[in-house]
């Protein structure tokens, strides 16, 4: 089943109730699915002069793209998005996956970059770095060992979900007592059971009697063991009725069977379709696919919370980090890992199956597709997976792939690992202390282990900040701002598991906190030190403001800093000048040794008792506490203006 006729299960309508205007025999076509004798009739109406709107254009750009003739879709989708604004999302996918599939893959990245200011950065986002997977082939087979089932039909077989030691799947195979679906030439969906085999093959394929029998669609089952029920899709009926909304439009909702026979509809609404439900107990959310008016494109994914079962809040969109101008169906939680299937233009093909990490903080890695070793340039989707023999996993997924036996069949795999590429999440929040400020536009570059620039950003209103990068063993990091410090970190394997852990909270000082003017400069702001009278060696009680010294430079790799040190008037002028170059000296020697860059010392100078700062000069009495005044070490920050623009 081609994954066109595989939406088509999902939107039981009645030819005219399509919102649709249908002004030509085309429309007709092209709304009953017969795409080919809808090319012929568009055509033909063009031939013979008659007007064509470009809603008609869009639709016979669909019809092109559905047969297969994608150089021709492609440039009426391109004609048509120069000329108006009606292109929707979904068929600006369209449009992208035209080019993609006749190799102008190219023209698709210069065209996302022409548009970056207009499309959700997610989605530029999530394409650049999907790009970069399949150039550095990080995609290409990802240890996949893939085998046919016994159990699989001509007829559509799809949408696998495990039952304990059992499988459960959606098929379209004939059943006495399901009526034909005309859109499919197969029978209603019904759900199957099979035992699974030692090997993962599947055996004994019957009707599941796990959920109340009915005459329409009943499809896409996911079993909870914690709930005690099967969650699954069917067609909105009243008995042996359908029931339709008042554009004459039946569409699917999602039920629960309780294993002591009971039912209820979760989600409901005669105009709207849910699809592919699927249970995740650890945070008692139901993920489904649906197309609301929120939608990016197609069909996206949502969540609903529950508790004990009872849906307990509005469908939430999933966002743009998952959701594209695509379709996204078949969500299934494993190991913090979200698992679906999309067909956005950055894949293979048709439908692919990706992986998006689930954060500590419940947002989503940047979706990874699983590449050639599963993904083709077919459809695959219902991707399932969990642990088998030893440490090895297992699963299975849909494909409409040749080879098998029917338009949709199931396949089998085994896989040494969580598969998909390795990724590196550098995410957290860039403040300010001493309250943890949030700063803005902050910068974010990550360099490989040669210095190269992997990644780079600007944290958002909030300090913000997230950067994802293919897996390398040793990477730095640098996050920096005119006027604040520097972070630079580099990590090694060890730390960069320990980051992916949590989000970080990075805190950059403002130079202006850590600077004051005193004699007219800017000066590093210190408490006073002394030196023992006649001597110019560093003692230890001196080193907690040295050490300050050596941590603003660190934190401010470009500050240049002269050292100035003075004496009083007492004994002579000129050992009070030696006695203070000495001194500068030794702190400079301090500073070196203790990793500070020589070229960030400007000079060393000592002035002795030439720039005296009250009247105690000379044969002029003071008490002590007076010349104290006198006795300083200043570290001038000789660009200031350069470093606080």
């Amino acid at each position: 089943m081609k994954f066109k006729i595989f939406i088509l299960l999902f939107t039981l309508t009645v030819a005219p109730s399509f919102g649709q205007e249908m002004t030509s025999k085309g429309d007709k076509y092209f709304y009953s699915y017969a795409y080919e004798d809808a090319i012929l009739e568009y055509n033909k109406q063009m031939q013979e002069g008659k007007f064509i709107t470009n809603h008609q254009l869009l639709n016979l750009a669909d019809s092109y793209f559905k047969t297969g003739e994608y150089n021709k879709a492609s440039k009426l989708y391109l004609d048509i998005n120069k000329n108006d604004t009606i292109m929707s999302a979904h068929r600006f996918n369209k449009m992208l996956q035209s080019l993609a599939k006749i190799s102008e893959q190219e023209r698709v990245k210069a065209f996302l970059k022409s548009k970056s200011n207009v499309l959700e950065s997610e989605l530029v986002e999530n394409a650049d770095f999907n790009y970069l997977l399949q150039d550095n082939k990080e995609t290409e087979s990802a240890g996949f060992f893939i085998f046919t089932l016994n159990g699989n039909s001509e007829f559509s077989d799809f949408s696998p979900a495990f039952h304990e030691d059992k499988l459960l799947f959606s098929s379209g195979r004939k059943n006495k007592s399901k009526r034909i679906y005309g859109p499919s030439g197969e029978s209603y969906l019904d759900i199957y059971e099979a035992d699974i085999e030692k090997g993962g093959n599947i055996s004994n394929v019957n009707v599941y009697k796990g959920v109340p029998d009915s005459p329409f669609h009943k499809s896409t089952p996911y079993y909870s063991s914690i709930t005690g029920g099967t969650y699954y899709v069917l067609s909105n009926a009243n008995g042996k009725q359908l029931s339709f909304d008042e554009k004459g439009k039946n569409a699917l909702a999602i039920g629960m069977a309780y294993e002591g026979g009971l039912f209820r509809f979760l989600l409901k609404d005669l105009s709207t379709s849910f699809y592919y439900p699927f249970y995740d107990a650890a945070s008692e959310r139901l993920y489904f696919a649906a197309n609301f008016d929120d939608s990016y494109g197609g069909t996206d994914l949502y969540y609903v919370v529950t508790n004990n079962g009872q849906v307990m809040s509005e469908p939430i969109n999933m966002g743009p980090r998952v959701n594209t101008p695509g379709n996204e169906i078949a969500p299934f939680v494993y190991d913090n890992s979200l698992f679906f299937s999309s067909d956005v233009f950055y894949g293979h093909g048709g439908m692919d199956v990706y992986r998006s990490n689930i954060q500590p903080d419940n947002t989503l890695s940047i979706p990874v597709n699983l590449g050639e070793g599963i993904n083709t340039k077919y459809d695959e989707f219902g991707f399932i997976i969990r642990p088998s023999e030893g440490h090895e996993l297992m699963g299975y997924f849909s494909s409409n792939r040749p080879g098998g036996k029917g338009n949709d069949d199931i396949y089998g795999f085994k896989i040494a690992s969580k598969p998909g590429p390795r990724t590196l999440i550098f995410k957290g929040t860039v403040v300010k202390p001493p309250y943890d400020t949030p700063i803005a536009n902050v910068g974010v570059t990550v360099f490989d282990k040669d210095g190269a620039v992997l990644s780079q950003m600007v944290t958002n209103a909030n300090g913000a900040y997230q950067v994802e990068i293919p897996y390398t063993d040793v990477v730095s990091m640098e996050i920096s701002k005119d006027g604040y410090s520097t972070f630079k970190e580099k990590y090694n394997p060890k730390e960069l598991e320990e980051l992916q852990k949590a989000p970080s909270q990075i805190q950059l000082v403002s130079l202006e906190d850590i600077v004051r003017e005193k004699e007219g400069k800017n000066v590093l702001s210190l408490n006073n030190f002394y030196f023992e009278t006649g001597k110019s060696n560093v003692t230890l009680a001196m080193t907690p403001e040295l050490d300050k010294v050596v941590d603003a430079i660190k934190k401010f790799p470009k500050l240049k800093i002269s050292i100035e040190t003075h004496t009083d008037s007492r004994g002579g002028s000129s050992s009070n000048k030696r006695i203070s170059e000495k001194r500068s000296a030794a702190i400079k020697a301090y500073l070196l040794a203790n990793g500070v860059p020589n070229e960030n010392i400007t000079k060393a100078v000592g002035y002795g008792e030439e720039k005296i700062t009250n009247n105690c000069t000379n044969g002029v009495y003071c008490l002590d506490f007076l010349h104290k005044q006198n006795l300083r070490t200043l570290f001038v920050i000789e660009n200031y203006e350069e470093l606080s623009k």
